[in-house]
């Protein structure tokens, strides 16, 4: 399980969503289960649901006979960003990945300081002593993003699987819509794709923050353009409805958004993800279920500390209860 792409299984869906504090409290929260091992839940009113048969590599270029299809363009952009942020450097965010019907490792988010005109924010990912024996992983990824827009200027990634190295730059261009992609892998000669995003261009990293300042209502489509595994996506996600979700972290009302990437450059592979975000100002993502070609991953949050907060961490219960 390469931790990139696990980051991409479980956050592609992080999606714009938006209601006032009244519409917000004025829904009931329902209640989920959510069995173990990891599986995708029916998306009910999210849209098309995808398949197992699309969720190969995808790193893998297209075959030289498929056939070139365009994926439709978003309707609308993103929504304007509530303020104040939900978050503040210091900010860390804890998560249990499972893959393959185990725990598979640990990822970590983590809000840095402002530094030359952005706000770097830190992804980092490694696997775990039982998981690795079948694929020894550890990873980072930083997004840098602008201070008060939130849309990335640049993207890095940094990975080490079986002891081979990956690294990938990303830039993005504001004013032409442009995303560059620099890569390696171990000793192989360096690789270079051109992209372009239709209204919103994200990556992986910096789109669950942005998606933490956007207010959220029932049943609002969202779409936008996101870069991950070397590749640009076009997510489009609907808030499924509002729910009652409790973690060993404690109890939420949390928003459930369901939704599906399409590869712009092969739009036979797609992804189906879930995500559900906390219905209060620190806008907290708890939790997020996706397929990789290993089948249904799932990140669940397991720590917070926030700069003049109490620190939050799991309690040890055996059941989640969704």
């Amino acid at each position: 399980m390469k931790p990139m792409r696990t980051l991409v299984a479980a956050c592609l869906v992080f999606s714009a969503l938006g209601a006032n504090p009244g519409q917000a409290q004025e829904a009931q929260p329902r209640r989920r289960n959510l069995l173990r091992p990891p599986q995708l839940p029916a998306a009910e009113s999210a849209g098309p649901a995808t398949s197992s048969e699309n969720t190969g590599d995808a790193s893998s270029a297209p075959a030289p006979d498929e056939p070139v299809v365009t994926v439709k363009p978003c309707d609308q952009g993103l929504p304007a960003l509530r303020t104040p942020l939900a978050f503040k450097p210091g900010e860390l965010l804890e998560f249990d990945m499972d893959a393959m019907g185990a725990k598979a490792g640990r990822l970590t988010m983590r809000v840095q300081r402002p530094a030359k005109g952005a706000l770097p924010v830190v992804v980092e990912a490694q696997t775990n002593t039982l998981f690795s024996k079948v694929r020894r992983v550890r990873g980072s990824a930083t997004s840098y993003l602008h201070p008060k827009t939130l849309r990335p200027s640049r993207y890095t990634e940094e990975a080490v699987e079986n002891e081979q190295r990956r690294k990938v730059n990303v830039d993005f261009g504001a004013q032409d819509k442009s995303v560059k992609v620099d890569y390696q892998i171990g000793d192989r000669p360096k690789g270079h794709f051109d992209y372009a995003f239709d209204k919103d261009g994200l990556d992986v990293a910096g789109a669950i923050y942005l998606i933490r300042q956007l207010p959220m209502k029932k049943d609002l489509p969202v779409c936008f353009d996101v870069y991950g595994i070397r590749r640009m996506w076009r997510m489009t996600a609907t808030v499924v409805e509002r729910e009652h979700v409790s973690l060993p972290l404690g109890e939420f009302d949390a928003w459930h958004l369901a939704g599906t990437a399409v590869r712009l450059d092969r739009p036979s592979q797609t992804r189906e993800v879930h995500v559900w975000i906390t219905d209060d100002d620190r806008r907290l993502p708890l939790a997020a279920v996706g397929a990789i070609d290993l089948g249904a991953v799932r990140l669940t949050l397991s720590g917070v500390k926030r700069p003049g907060e109490k620190t939050m961490e799991a309690q040890g219960k055996e059941d989640l209860k969704w």
